[in-house]
């Protein structure tokens, strides 16, 4: 009886040990696309890609600066909308129908 239930424990214990387990985000697929912005303004400004009426987030330039931005999740050739809005919040410049192809240049403001 002592044999069976020593055999049975130590299955128990095998089942209900730990196993490795590798967590970690998906890849964001890259469009290929990417935007070179050159803010002008005497602050920073968050960048922003508005496609199908939600906004991307792309990146920060900081205040006279340049700095390329990958925009990723969004296809080659689509027609989007660019924001840019100052850390503050306080000011807004936007650009309407861009089409994304390549890297396209945005001069703030």
């Amino acid at each position: 009886m002592r044999g069976l239930l020593a055999v049975l424990l130590v299955m128990v214990v095998g089942a209900c040990s730990s196993r490795k387990v590798e967590v970690g985000t998906g890849v964001t697929p890259s469009s290929g696309v990417s935007l070179n912005v050159s803010n002008t303004l005497s602050q920073d400004v968050n960048v922003y890609v508005t496609s199908g009426g939600t906004d991307l987030l792309v990146g920060q330039v900081a205040a006279n600066s340049t700095k390329a931005l990958a925009v990723n999740g969004v296809a080659a050739g689509s027609t989007v909308s660019l924001k840019a809005v100052t850390v503050d919040g306080t000011r807004t410049y936007t650009r309407d129908d861009v089409v994304l192809s390549g890297t396209y240049a945005w001069t703030l403001p």
